[in-house]
């Protein structure tokens, strides 16, 4: 028996739907809140690694995930010279299982659409344009309030409601996300012919410019650099910027440059990190995905870490009789030197970057990560 007979989920992103699917499997009855007003406002494109598709599986989605996105086993490294020349070309570890692509990219409001209507279809219930606004703890569950008037108890409560998470500060977690230095450019444009794997340069005006196909006729396209106040930047000043940046950059990029427009869904974001210490639940209430902890995308492990996340205390609550110590105790012993893990070599990757070092052990940090992250969480 279930040691949660109700559950409160606060946001719909990767990590709360994917903990609604399987609660709701599992005979629960769940309710999802998310504040923003539908899917499209959940993103541009996004990159899975194996062990996020593995989760994925989990859930039932990973054909239809497979159908609507694009799938590669390598990433190759290109110089930022004239040609765009091909430095290597090597094979990516498939950390889901050798019947699992290595990667998969794919357009995140896609990815979200699924995830939701394989939630509703689990018999969860969605509402969106909804915020939590306050959380009152007892013994028996909690009481969660939202922006729509209503409040609603619980046996529990997961607040999966991303970086700046509303729940973290009702809690009154002092944690917050910490800037790594770096500033990321991304846009969501159609797919040249000449790109079929992600390809990462390094060098030129930015740390790293890439891009990652996500659909038959669908790429996003990156460029970190120093992080700055880009704030007030419109959409066509964030249009010349980003093709500026570009034109250092050659091969698929001269392809990419002239598909860039105002339409291309262009944002500025900052790498950001950190990592909850100790407990991520206070009493009922626990948080998972990006809530709980950031790193940079250096090891494109974000949505792996979220999706895992969910996966792991949703087993743990469809198997326990009661919600105690013993429960969490399991969950932190899963997650936290896990997520430890992914997020220290996600910013020593970035370090070294904003350091300049050319003989960091590259490949000996991502030797060590893998084998860990292969393993099934």
């Amino acid at each position: 028996m279930s040691a949660v007979a109700r559950v409160g989920v606060i946001g719909g992103g990767a990590a709360g739907m994917a903990a609604a699917i399987l609660l709701a499997d599992g005979g629960v009855t769940v309710e999802v809140v998310e504040a923003k007003p539908d899917l499209s406002a959940l993103g541009s494109g996004i990159t899975l690694s194996g062990n996020a598709l593995r989760v994925l599986r989990g859930l039932g989605v990973w054909e239809e995930v497979r159908a609507h996105g694009y799938s590669f086993d390598k990433v190759a490294f290109r110089a930022p010279d004239p040609h765009g020349t091909v430095l290597a070309e090597v094979p990516d570890a498939r950390l889901g299982g050798p019947d699992l692509p290595a990667t998969t990219g794919m357009y995140r409001p896609d990815l979200a659409r699924i995830l939701a209507e394989r939630a509703r279809g689990a018999g969860a219930r969605i509402r969106f344009g909804v915020a939590a606004t306050g959380l009152e703890q007892a013994a028996a569950g909690v009481e969660l309030a939202t922006s729509d008037g209503v409040t609603e108890h619980y046996d529990l409560v997961i607040g999966a409601d991303g970086l700046h998470s509303a729940t973290r500060q009702m809690l009154g977690i002092d944690v917050a996300p910490v800037p790594t230095g770096m500033g990321i450019w991304r846009a969501f444009t159609g797919r040249p012919a000449s790109i079929t794997h992600t390809d990462l340069y390094y060098g030129g005006p930015c740390f790293i410019a890439g891009y990652c196909p996500t659909g038959e006729d669908s790429i996003y396209a990156y460029l970190v650099e120093p992080a700055q106040d880009r704030s007030g930047v419109s959409d066509d000043e964030a249009l010349a910027i980003m093709r500026g940046l570009a034109e250092a950059y050659h091969g698929p990029w001269d392809d990419i440059r002239p598909l860039l427009s105002t339409g291309s869904r262009i944002n500025y974001t900052w790498f950001t990190q950190h990592l909850i210490p100790g407990a991520w639940n206070r009493g009922r209430v626990v948080l998972i995905g990006d809530a709980a902890h950031s790193c940079p995308p250096t090891m494109a492990q974000g949505a792996a870490m979220a999706l895992e996340d969910a996966a792991v205390l949703a087993e743990l609550l469809l198997a326990a009789d009661t919600v105690d110590d013993g429960l969490w105790n399991a969950f932190h012993e899963r997650r936290s030197a896990r997520v430890r893990a992914v997020v220290d070599a996600s910013v020593q990757l970035g370090q070294w970057l904003l350091d300049g070092e050319r003989d960091a052990d590259v490949p000996g940090l991502i030797g060590r990560l893998h084998p860990k992250i292969a393993t099934p969480a």
